[in-house]
């Protein structure tokens, strides 16, 4: 590959803490093989967030981060917290107060989150097989607005407290259009979940939405309240396409939907923003496991593969998409998956570079190997 004639797209990449740094190693991986096979050049530009941050730097979100990831064209994030901050609950300065500070100065409005069932680890959510199989959904959920952000207040008295739910329209278009627009893409099924037989916000949404809904005609439009889907995303997951909610309901709903793939190391998220878009798994830290070699890369991996297609690469994300889809159904995965044959966080991602930029090139994993690298590994 000649890079003197190949332009370079900056990456912002932000670790963090915990098994941060490992995953987002082997999405690295992944990434540069990439840019071997498609021609590509990525520029990475490695920044601190979260404990690690604080602990170098006094601050959760250092200036130098910040301004490494608003002169990006993405960035990249790992994961945040460690149990110091979690159990002190005097702590004035705590990691997730960098992503909150973060998702403002990026003006992240849209929290994009697949969520994917795949055959061979059906047996591993807590649902019936029957009930999840197929089921293949994108919830999009606004974030700057609602009752996150609304006027909050509590009585000097203690005894009364109120959060106020307030959003306009410019802020429930654009992300409308984004949902209307992934849909197009796919089965072509909008569902807008809100709570419109009671809150004028929700119907607000419905307004907007119903606005919108016409420069799509070819977009199914349907509308469910939050404590029915909340209901049907448990008794009937695979009905849905693009879900479409509120920053409350969304953020609910995500986490909800999140276990039905049976591991959230298997689920990728990206946020778009008005300045850059961010993309990372949705696991968080889990500091327990950091260091050992455990952790599962594929989320973070998936989540490059977002990154990629946010950028217009839409055959190198396919083709990341398509390779994990390949090595779990050869029943290689990390332990917790409970898998034929067990690998660690660091082959996982080489496997997987490997197989981006050699696909043509199967590797396959002989059984009786099985047994030697799950005591190597475990």
């Amino acid at each position: 590959m000649n890079l003197s004639n190949t332009p370079k797209t900056k990456i912002a990449l932000m670790p963090g803490d915990g098994i941060g740094p490992e995953v987002t190693e082997q999405a690295i991986k992944v990434m540069d093989a990439v840019a071997e096979r498609f021609d590509q050049h990525f520029e990475y530009c490695h920044a601190d967030v979260g404990a690690i941050a604080i602990d170098r730097h006094g601050s959760p979100l250092p200036e130098e981060t910040l301004e490494a990831c608003l002169n990006a064209d993405a960035v990249f994030f790992g994961a945040i917290g460690h149990p110091k901050y979690d159990n002190d609950p005097s702590a004035k300065v705590r990691p997730e107060q960098g992503l909150l500070q973060l998702r403002k100065s990026l003006g992240l409005y849209a929290n994009i989150r697949p969520v994917t069932t795949y055959e061979k680890l059906l047996h591993l959510s807590p649902l019936r097989e029957d009930r999840i199989k197929g089921t293949d959904m994108v919830i999009f959920r606004e974030l700057t607005g609602g009752i996150y952000f609304g006027e909050k207040n509590t009585a000097e008295d203690g005894q009364s407290a109120y959060d106020t739910c307030s959003y306009q329209v410019d802020e429930i278009d654009r992300i409308t259009r984004l949902a209307f627009e992934q849909a197009m893409l796919r089965r072509r099924k909008v569902t807008l979940v809100d709570k419109a037989n009671v809150l004028e916000t929700s119907r607000l949404w419905r307004r907007a939405v119903q606005a919108i809904a016409p420069e799509y005609p070819e977009v199914e439009l349907d509308f469910m309240f939050v404590d029915n889907a909340a209901m049907q995303l448990i008794q009937y997951p695979s009905q849905f396409d693009v879900i479409l909610t509120s920053n409350m309901f969304g953020d609910i709903l995500s986490d909800e939907a999140s276990v039905l793939a049976g591991s959230m190391g298997l689920l990728p998220s990206a946020s778009v923003g008005v300045h850059t878009s961010m993309f990372e798994p949705i696991h968080g830290s889990f500091p327990q496991a950091a260091g050992q070699d455990i952790a599962n890369p594929m989320a973070a991996i998936l989540s490059a593969a977002m990154l990629v297609e946010s950028l217009g690469m839409n055959e190198a994300a396919k083709s990341i998409r398509t390779t994990v889809q390949y090595v779990l159904e050869k029943g290689i995965g990390t332990p917790e998956l409970k898998p034929n044959i067990v690998y660690g966080c660091s082959k996982i991602g080489d496997l997987i570079a490997h197989l981006v930029a050699d696909p043509e090139e199967e590797i396959l994993v002989r059984e009786d190997k099985a047994n030697q690298q799950m005591s190597t590994i475990i």
